[in-house]
């Protein structure tokens, strides 16, 4: 069941990104909307819309939460390979998607002042005006 819930979700998250996807969403509105005068712009007119919209998105909610989960474990586990695997990095950073948003902040804010950087103060952007001077 777990793994054909996964395919399910992957494939119908993909599509729903596609233009397909916005293609096919626009043409059933546009239906809908055409039809409008033939049913009188009717209550049950109006309801179907409402209805047909409100359960998509009710679904989607659960098909794209779940490939976000996913991606998001996939490369947390990535970045913790790398950490484990590079000799300068500290593996005490491994697992901290575990943390609380205060606990990760708390970390954060260390970092910059080791860096030499005031969290309150944006990054300065070397990088990319060398980037930017290429042009």
């Amino acid at each position: 069941m777990n793994k054909f819930f996964t395919r399910f979700a992957s494939r119908i998250a993909s599509f729903s990104g596609s233009p397909s996807a916005f293609v096919l969403a626009l043409a059933t509105v546009l239906i809908w909307g055409i039809s409008g005068p033939l049913f009188d712009f009717s209550e049950v007119w109006q309801l179907v819309i409402n209805t047909g919209t409100t359960i998509v998105t009710f679904l989607m909610i659960f098909l794209v939460q779940n490939s976000q989960n996913r991606d998001s474990a996939a490369m947390e586990a990535k970045l913790d390979e790398l950490l484990r695997a590079v000799e300068q990095a500290r593996a005490d950073f491994i697992g901290i998607e575990h943390l609380t948003e205060d606990e990760i902040e708390e970390i954060r804010t260390r970092l910059e002042k080791e860096n030499g950087r005031e969290s309150n103060k944006p990054p300065p952007h070397h990088a990319m005006d060398r980037l930017l001077s290429r042009r």
